[in-house]
């Protein structure tokens, strides 16, 4: 008797122990459990708002393993793949006698392995256990692990495995991933002859691979096609078609988008394998598309942030932190989203909002673009030039500084602080500084982040938007005060969406504001339409200057290719809320025509002036002025705003020498201890504070 015939009768003896073992010993199936939990180990997937896949990481050994079932793939390729490789799948227990039997006679009959009469069971428990080599030992093995599995699994699960684990060629594991790196996309509408070939891959995946050995592929997927069992799920006349489709000649690289937002979810959800974020992928490959086309413009240093948002629930859309995650030269593993910059100009458009909602001014309100001095505070325009007498509406669009900072001296810097923190903002201001007008030009710092939320609120008519972090941050609309009454929020919307776009850019009905920081570091640009709000960061993460940037020129550009290509399509405004009108300067009362400033910067009396505040030191504060101490002791700065001139200042209910006309003044204490410093304007108005001096 020969060995293939020995074999042969060996093998059907085993089947026999097999199926015996299967019935009878138990206590062998768990005392030797399969080893399922290996097939728990995947690929982190980061997915959008709808479930799309924006990036993936590889397993710890290095594997791309998404995770499958059988709802993720298009269901011709479940049909083709059970009448090619397991077409009594649904029938037997894990083992196919047939399949064996079958095999056991090719074996006695041409002396070697034809086919080993696997079942996708069987192939199952040789993914979960991979053997080194092809022995009657390991596939006896393979035989009593399916049929544990089958004992413990669905049949709909054991498919899952399989299309979870099946090896597609160096590193790929899982239909998911080979469509992904072979097609470019998820396997949910695989054509015929994509279909025919994942299929075909995982019998020999490394000889097969499309990417090094294609006609090997295709030799393989014409098999597939041409095999009776397959022909009658494709149906007639398929194959033809299948056939003369172009194979994958690379490997594609698995998506991945959103670098920043990706690693801050899997730092605030460890050891979960699918994170979801409320960006779209669509929205998220166009500005990040836009960001490495347009960095290539700016230089090897420079680099591009982006948030774009949904003004409406406060959910990302959109998030770029830099051009290029992985590119050195820009530091682009620096998230700029979230770091501190000046920004410029872009605060004034809320500088005006308080304005307008204060009755100082109306669009056509005439105000001064002259040289002025502010207690020693001297702004200039960016060009250096000067425009005169304009409108309030021109001003804005115009971004000038002198106008920006009349306002904010006549609303004040502290209430602008204050207002801003509806929208749960807190600008940083430089160390033991105090809020001033400089906040108008971009003294203080913000984050694009915060800056776009506030633009939000814009948006939204004035009603405060929290921003969500993209991952699990709550957002929402901001219950309580407004950011700025709606009848103030839109003569800023209606003031900005009037500007003209960058040159070469096409308008396209959206509000928009920019924005230099001082010494060229920064270029910022932001707009919004009736729902979505953009904000655009041009510069270098390490804070050196770029000559030659600008809001307008450098990220304007930018702000309207990323709006176009973001895909969420321009949204109209919201019509004018009830009181909204804007008037000609010729039906203006007397007190709106023109907004005018003394040369300290102190409102005229034809504007309406708020009360005296004193703004330092503030209420509850302790100051140490050195009174305590063996040296020499500091005199106390004292600052308000609002009121109308001349003041008077009282220190524990006694008058300083003199009356004055400016908003800072000082104080030399004869003690310590607690102090009541009060200030009293022309109009007998007046501000009390209660402070600690040591």
């Amino acid at each position: 008797m020969g060995w293939a015939r020995k074999t042969g009768i060996g093998l059907g003896g085993s089947i026999l122990l097999i199926v015996a073992a299967g019935f009878g010993l138990d206590w062998a199936d768990r005392a030797f459990p399969p080893p399922l939990d290996a097939a728990k180990v995947v690929s982190t997937e980061v997915r959008d708002q709808n479930d799309q896949l924006l990036r993936a990481f590889a397993t710890p050994d290095g594997t791309w393993r998404l995770k499958t079932t059988a709802k993720d793939v298009d269901p011709q390729f479940l049909r083709m793949l059970i009448a090619y490789e397991d077409q009594r799948f649904y029938d037997h227990d894990g083992i196919d006698p047939l399949a064996l039997l079958r095999a056991a006679g090719q074996l006695i009959g041409n002396g070697r392995i034809v086919s080993g009469g696997s079942t996708l069971t069987m192939q199952v428990a040789r993914l979960l256990e991979p053997r080194g080599e092809r022995s009657l030992l390991a596939k006896l093995r393979q035989m009593a692990r399916a049929i544990q599995i089958e004992r413990r699994l669905s049949k709909a699960e054991i498919v899952d495995l399989y299309l979870q684990l099946a090896p597609y060629g160096g590193n790929l594991e899982g239909v998911r991933a080979a469509s992904l790196a072979y097609f470019g996309k998820e396997p949910h509408h695989l054509s015929v002859g994509e279909s025919a070939l994942l299929v075909a891959l995982p019998q020999l995946p490394e000889a097969r691979r499309p990417d090094r050995h294609p006609e090997n592929a295709r030799r393989a997927r014409d098999r597939v096609l041409n095999r009776l069992a397959v022909v009658e799920v494709i149906g007639d006349g398929e194959f033809d078609r299948a056939q003369i489709q172009a194979m994958p000649t690379g490997r594609m690289q698995l998506p991945a988008l959103a670098a920043h937002l990706s690693e801050t979810a899997r730092r605030k959800k460890p050891g979960e394998t699918v994170l979801k974020t409320t960006l779209r992928r669509d929205v998220q490959k166009g500005l990040e598309a836009v960001a490495a086309e347009e960095s290539k413009k700016l230089g090897p240093r420079v680099s591009i942030a982006m948030v774009m948002a949904d003004a409406r629930t406060g959910e990302i859309l959109g998030e770029v932190g830099s051009a290029n995650y992985f590119e050195s030269g820009r530091s682009g593993w620096i998230d700029m989203t979230r770091v501190l910059r000046s920004p410029g100009s872009t605060l004034k458009p809320f500088v005006y909002g308080l304005a307008f909602e204060q009755g100082l001014v109306a669009q056509e309100t005439i105000i001064e673009d002259r040289p002025s001095d502010f207690s020693g505070y001297r702004p200039r325009n960016f060009d250096m030039s000067y425009m005169g007498d304009v409108s309030v509406r021109q001003a804005l669009q115009m971004s000038l500084n002198v106008p920006a900072v009349r306002l904010l001296s006549a609303v004040g810097p502290s209430r602008l602080m204050v207002r801003l923190r509806r929208s749960e903002v807190r600008l940083k201001l430089p160390e033991n500084d105090t809020p001033g007008l400089s906040i108008a030009l971009g003294g203080a710092g913000i984050t694009l982040k915060d800056l776009v939320q506030l633009y939000a609120g814009l948006a939204n008519r004035g009603h405060p938007v929290r921003l969500g972090d993209g991952v699990n941050g709550e957002p929402a609309q901001i219950e309580g005060d407004m950011l700025l009454d709606p009848v103030a929020a839109w003569n800023v919307t209606d003031t900005l969406s009037a500007v003209l776009p960058p040159a070469g850019a096409k308008k396209l009905g959206i509000a928009y504001k920019t924005g230099t920081s001082y010494g060229y570091r920064d270029a910022w640009s932001v707009g919004y339409d009736g729902q979505h709000v953009l904000g655009v960061w041009v510069g270098r993460a390490d804070n050196g200057a770029v000559p030659g940037i600008a809001g307008y020129k450098t990220a304007a550009p930018i702000l309207f290719e990323a709006f176009q290509r973001s895909g969420v399509g321009i949204v109209p405004f919201a019509p004018p809320p009830a009181g909204a009108v804007r008037p000609a300067a010729t039906e203006l009362p007397p007190s709106l025509k023109r907004f005018s400033m003394t040369e300290n910067g102190l409102v005229a009396a034809n504007a309406r002036e708020a009360p005296p505040q004193i703004v330092y030191p503030p209420e509850g504060a302790r100051v140490d002025l050195g009174l305590t101490g063996a040296g020499p002791s500091s005199p106390l700065v004292l600052k308000m705003q609002g009121g109308r001139a001349p003041f008077r200042w009282l220190a524990n209910g006694k008058p300083l020498p003199e009356l004055t006309r400016r908003r800072t003044s000082q104080w030399m204490p004869d003690g310590g201890g607690f102090s009541t410093l009060t200030v009293i304007d022309a109009a007998g108005k007046a501000s009390s504070v209660r402070v600690f001096l040591d």
